[in-house]
């Protein structure tokens, strides 16, 4: 739920309905495995989206993990925001789940304490590049929103907590860096905060976990070390991501 409205209505009952979010197949590849999922024979989606969903049955959950394909003329992952936020939203119409897992990489500041490997568990998220100079537009522009809080998995599964900042580009230009700042985040991604606009407005819990890749304010260029990182820190991410799959089974939203 949003900071405007903690009235948000939280689902009862015991959580059945999975549907993880992920930006990147390389990301996405690992959990399909460790569930045991299967890609979708018959798309959901609408004729001509690129995304793709598998599905399957893990320790009593249902769970479809989506992500959004392939660029159909470039080849490459369809990352950022606008594809994050279209493929969140036919899921959540299609799939109705109870909670969502937005799953990925991020830049880490070491300012903040972050290393490369660490998993962080996003307490607040909001945009560091939606810049609009008017009252309350900017404010909108931000979008700074609560996470699903789930007490009880940070009690028991060893992650870190911080602020996600979100925006399209991988790199840090200078009007992007005091952005960051002033959203006080520790990780930044390119999908976070979208994924949490859409789920918001369809009052159904999200929580993201992301994995350190590369230190932004470090000495290395951002995408040569994100590159370097990718396949290992994958690794931590899966892992984490698991651990919080095996606690989420058989409990209810109220139990997080």
């Amino acid at each position: 739920p949003s900071d405007s409205d903690d009235s948000a209505p939280i689902p009862a009952g015991a959580i059945s309905k999975l549907l993880i979010v992920i930006a990147m197949q390389t990301e996405a590849l690992p959990l399909v495995n460790k569930f045991h999922l299967v890609e979708a024979e018959e798309s959901i989606f609408p004729t001509g989206a690129p995304w793709i969903r598998y599905h399957g049955n893990y320790k009593g959950l249902h769970v479809d993990l989506v992500w959004p394909g392939k660029d159909p003329v470039l080849g490459v992952d369809c990352v950022g925001t606008v594809s994050a936020a279209l493929v969140t939203y036919a899921s959540i119409q299609s799939l109705k789940p109870d909670l969502i897992i937005n799953a990925g990489t991020a830049g880490g500041f070491k300012a903040k304490g972050a290393d490369i490997g660490d998993v962080y568990l996003a307490s607040d998220v909001a945009f560091h590049d939606r810049r609009i100079p008017i009252p309350v537009f900017d404010m909108y522009g931000i979008g700074t929103r609560k996470t699903f809080a789930t007490p009880n998995i940070l009690k028991e599964l060893n992650l870190k907590v911080g602020k996600l900042s979100t925006g399209d580009s991988l790199d840090m230009s200078p009007h992007d860096e005091s952005a960051i700042l002033n959203n006080d985040a520790t990780v930044k991604d390119m999908e976070g905060a979208a994924v949490a606009y859409v789920a918001d407005m369809f009052s159904t819990p999200a929580i993201f976990v992301k994995a350190v890749t590369d230190i932004v304010d470090g000495e290395k260029p951002t995408a040569e070390e994100f590159l370097q990182n990718l396949v290992a820190v994958t690794a931590a991410l899966d892992k984490a991501v698991t651990e919080v799959v095996d606690f989420i089974s058989g409990k209810c939203i109220s139990d997080l």
